[in-house]
């Protein structure tokens, strides 16, 4: 399909059927919400059959609601996962229709609207999902924030203190009080970006975050080896979630992913089984490692 035609929202049998462009669309406020974006993206694939990989195992999944967080979600829950999904109040909707779908696939879900920014929201996390399953298997470290800035002296302190709570304290935070919990052969897996390869020049503050979780993801690796403890991170290029709509101007939106290979925006769904690699036993000996899912965007990086 050429890059002018229509956009084509077919099914998702087979990969190459997903949307090239999109309608031209801007949401006013972070965190972007799923059930407002045209077309919604898609978060399963009914050609993924889980097989018991995660049986009975208990994951957090932050901005668990939509996006990557929803198909991670889902994918998990195919294979036998019960889910903690951690979210913002205002996304309460689209966790709703989260939970609906891992409840539709015979799991559980717990649902947690707390800001990850929130001193004791780590503990309060932890404590929760201990009292509803018992026990914490996986930490998928997802939510994340950006706002495009045209330089530097644009970005102000609130700014770069919201940019660096969200997407790295957290996330420190959290696996902190999570890791007590883990046991050999549990995991921890975290959404880095492309963003730390191949930054851009108005995304500095999000580029930096993106480039921590990357170490964070290396150093805790190593860390945690010798308990058995895997701790990995994916690497998104341009993913149609709410974070786009949320971010860039609606002309940008319409041509997400045009300068990739492939030249097009991946779906949250094409990002899912890799994080079910990692927390699963099939990625047994990978510890310490980024996975790129991009679109090609890095291979001449």
């Amino acid at each position: 399909m050429k890059r002018d035609d229509p956009p084509y929202y077919g099914s998702i049998t087979q990969c190459h059927e997903v949307p090239i462009t999109f309608p031209a669309q801007h949401q006013d406020r972070q965190p972007g919400l799923e059930y407002l974006m045209n077309p919604k993206p898609v978060y399963d694939n009914p050609n993924y059959i889980g097989t018991g990989k995660l049986k009975d195992k208990v994951a957090i999944v932050t901005g668990g609601d939509s996006g990557i967080g929803r198909a991670v979600a889902v994918a998990f829950a195919k294979e036998g996962t019960d889910l903690v999904i951690v979210f913002m109040k205002s996304e309460e909707r689209d966790a709703q229709t989260t939970k609906a779908a891992i409840e539709k696939l015979g799991r559980s879900a717990l649902l947690l609207p707390i800001d990850l920014r929130q001193h004791g929201a780590a503990d309060q996390i932890v404590a929760q999902t201990l009292e509803r399953y018992g026990k914490i298997n996986s930490l998928i470290n997802n939510a994340g924030v950006q706002f495009p800035q045209p330089s530097l002296e644009a970005i102000s302190d609130k700014q770069l203190e919201t940019t660096f709570d969200v997407n790295i304290k957290a996330m420190f935070r959290l696996s902190r009080a999570v890791i007590p919990h883990l046991q050999r052969g549990d995991s921890i897996v975290n959404t880095t970006s492309i963003q730390a390869y191949i930054a851009s020049r108005n995304l500095i503050d999000y580029a930096s975050t993106k480039g921590a979780i990357v170490s964070f993801t290396r150093a805790l690796a190593h860390s945690l080896a010798g308990q058995g403890i895997r701790v990995n991170a994916i690497a998104p290029g341009p993913i149609w979630t709410p974070l786009q709509p949320a971010s860039w101007s609606a002309d940008t939106v319409q041509t997400l992913g045009a300068d990739t290979p492939m030249k097009r925006a991946g779906q949250p769904y094409e990002l899912a089984p890799a994080y079910v690699l990692l927390a699963s036993d099939d990625g047994s000996y990978i510890t310490g490692q980024v996975i790129h899912i991009n679109g090609g965007q890095t291979m001449a990086s």
